[in-house]
């Protein structure tokens, strides 16, 4: 799992300098990070400017032609009734007018003394009917009048100068003159839009979750569990090339580390052989002095040996489980402690995390064993923020210089100038660490410590 991590990290002094204009950092700001929610943007933002255009040009055009026409007959009955007064100017006809005007035209008509009009009133700037009924009575009756739209949401009054002592006033309903069931094409248009919204997140959730699905396999593969659902490709072509890539990759690493785990298995079989004979031919001569030296080489190998099998089964064996921080951290302050350092923990966030237990107790006992052996204070904080554990590791050693300290995590690399990273002599200390950081998915980098020493910084997803 380390090479393939290690594979994947890109180089942030290798990427081009690009300058971001404006525009591009308000966008990535701003945006969704998703792909659910992006595609449906894809969607959304097509469709309201479509019915944006729709609303703005077709309907207005709608409107205005539905209007006029309306407007255009009201104003043709309107002059008929002009007409048929002035042809027939006695009372008794102007009763029977109006009788015929209401019944037959839908006019209430009224006919009354005077010979001045009411003060006009403003137009409303986006009035469409004030402004055509307005112009069709200048072109059809071209007589002084008086309109008013907006008294009765209802009906329309219309006020004509008859000539000196007599004003015609028409009331009719307000639909006769103005396309007012527009409301229903928008209704149609929103409810419509809103139906075809809820089919696309349908078919994007159908199309989001294989990808969801492959992530999830990615991660949990990535971290070394093993999931009891197995993965299945499915979706569309490309996510499922996608899934049968992954599932081929997955099978090739695997196969390698259960190649690698079965020669180590053998070659240490093999080696703790041999090394049972020496122990049975130094037991037969212990009474000789000169035989303690080789007593220590003979252990001296033991622990290399076990240091050079855990590195390469990284305990990926291990399922996942519940860690209590709390007692960690205590145990690696008795530990310390034991060992002369003067120790102090701190625990932020909660104590419980879902790692693999051993192998991240073996990545911080590495640690502080690490601190312990070369400096006297040491201290240990552990954040808990919920998506990731962070635990640094500070002590007042001598530090590792700052051009090393990528390459203290090489495998068999041994920093002999200021401080040796692994007392086996394997140089295995830090790559081990390493390599279980990355195995649950973080990393483990090294800076200078607020102590004057060195600072490890463990941060792994939980």
């Amino acid at each position: 799992m380390t090479e393939v991590d290690a594979s994947t990290r890109i180089d942030a002094t290798a990427r081009p300098q690009h300058r971001d204009r404006p525009w591009e950092r308000f966008m990535r700001r701003n945006l969704p990070r998703g792909l659910f929610v992006r595609s449906l943007l894809i969607i959304i933002i097509p469709m309201v400017i479509l019915q944006s255009v729709i609303a703005a040009v077709f309907m207005e055009r709608h409107w205005q032609m539905v209007t006029t026409r309306l407007s255009a007959a009201v104003t043709r009955d309107v002059a008929a009734v002009i007409d048929l007064l002035d042809t027939f100017p006695n009372a008794s006809s102007d009763a029977e007018l109006i009788r015929i005007a209401k019944q037959r035209l839908g006019l209430e008509v009224e006919i009354t003394p005077g010979s001045t009009l009411p003060a006009p009133k403003p137009i409303p700037l986006f009035s469409i009917l004030d402004r055509t009924l307005s112009r069709q009575i200048n072109q059809q009756i071209s007589r002084p009048f008086w309109l008013n739209t907006s008294a009765d949401e209802k009906t329309v009054e219309i006020r004509i100068k008859l000539d000196q002592n007599r004003i015609l006033s028409v009331t009719t309903r307000r639909d006769r003159t103005y396309a007012s069931n527009t409301h229903i094409f928008l209704i149609w248009m929103v409810g419509t839009s809103l139906f075809l919204i809820l089919i696309s997140i349908l078919f994007l959730r159908g199309q989001i979750r294989p990808i969801e699905a492959l992530t999830r396999a990615a991660e949990g593969f990535g971290k070394g569990q093993k999931s009891t659902d197995p993965f299945v490709p499915r979706g569309a072509d490309e996510v499922r090339r996608a899934g049968y890539a992954f599932l081929q990759m997955r099978e090739r690493i695997e196969r390698q580390i259960e190649q690698r785990t079965m020669m180590l298995s053998g070659v240490s079989h093999d080696l703790r052989t041999i090394l049972t004979r020496f122990r049975l031919q130094l037991a037969i001569a212990e009474s000789m002095k000169d035989l303690e030296g080789l007593n220590r080489d003979v252990d001296d190998m033991n622990t290399m040996l076990d240091g050079y099998l855990d590195f390469a089964r990284g305990e990926t064996e291990e399922q996942q489980a519940e860690l209590d921080l709390g007692k960690l951290l205590d145990q690696l302050e008795e530990s310390a402690q034991l060992h002369g350092a003067d120790v102090t923990t701190a625990l932020e966030g909660p104590a419980t995390v879902i790692v693999r237990p051993v192998a991240f107790a073996r990545l911080l006992t590495n640690l502080v064993a690490n601190a312990w052996r070369h400096a006297h204070k040491i201290h240990i904080e552990a954040r808990n923020s919920g998506r990731f554990l962070t635990v640094t590791v500070d002590d007042d050693g001598p530090g590792v210089p700052e051009a090393m300290r990528e390459e203290v995590f090489k495998p068999f690399f041994r920093l002999d100038e200021a401080r040796n990273l692994d007392a086996s002599g394997t140089g295995l200390g830090l790559a081990i660490v390493r390599d279980i950081a990355r195995s649950h998915g973080g990393n483990v980098t090294l800076s200078q410590s607020p102590l004057g020493g060195l600072r490890a910084t463990v941060r792994v997803p939980v």
